[in-house]
């Protein structure tokens, strides 16, 4: 648990889940762990800006937190992964929901800022909305700048992504530039990104129409310009 120097005083669920996962680079390490057990190299390459010192710090007070645990790999593969715990997995739906929350502020990327092949998936997990899927079959194959490739396999409600082509994807979706988050924040219709070129798709059309209902972000609410009267 976290030192008296690192804790807010308070007897609150929410100052403790703060004290355990509120640190810096915290939660998104254990974001990249919702997708599977990683090495330590393996989140260094998913977290690309955090310096080693602070990845062990964090991977250790989350273990010390019991959110994270080390296992040995077999012989064969000799190394350590870090996965989450059962604990820890109850963050899941946690992070998803707090990153489709900061999705809603998200406008186009800068050129220092990085995307990733594991923040291509979990964009997916984060954005799918499990009502307009019911009853719904229907695969998806998603290019990214970089030559990233993930897809997305839509069965009954339920949404597996994973990264890598999908041979029998009922569309694949090559937009140019941020086109994807034009199509998942409503500002650009599926109908307007193919006519216009800003999306190119192999399969039939009107997947694209039903991936903007899949996946969506909704629009944020109007921030206040002054004090409300009352």
């Amino acid at each position: 648990m976290p030192t008296s120097a690192r804790t807010y005083g308070q007897f609150c669920g929410l100052a403790r889940a703060l004290e355990i996962v509120g640190e810096r680079w915290s939660l998104l390490v254990v974001r990249d762990l919702m997708l599977g057990p990683k090495r330590f190299d393996d989140l260094q390459h998913t977290l690309p800006r955090i310096p080693v010192s602070i990845l062990t710090s964090r991977l250790n007070e989350l273990e010390e937190a019991g959110v994270v645990r080390r296992r040995v790999l077999s012989q064969l593969d000799a190394g350590v992964v870090y996965e989450l715990t059962e604990y820890g997995t109850e963050l899941d739906h946690i992070v998803l929901d707090l990153g489709l929350w900061g999705s809603r502020s998200l406008t186009y990327p800068r050129p220092d800022e990085v995307f990733t092949l594991d923040t291509a998936i979990i964009s997916l997990y984060t954005t799918f909305q499990e009502e307009a899927a019911a009853g719904v079959h229907v695969n998806y194959e998603l290019h990214h700048p970089g030559d990233m490739i993930v897809h997305a396999m839509v069965d009954d409600g339920a949404l597996k992504a994973s990264a890598g082509a999908l041979p029998a994807a009922d569309l694949v979706i090559e937009p140019q530039g941020p086109a994807v988050l034009d199509l998942l924040n409503g500002s650009l219709t599926a109908q307007d990104a193919i006519s216009s070129g800003k999306v190119r798709v192999q399969g039939d059309p009107a997947h694209l129409d039903l991936f903007t209902r899949l996946f969506r972000i909704p629009p944020a609410p109007e921030r206040p310009t002054g004090l409300v009267a009352r």
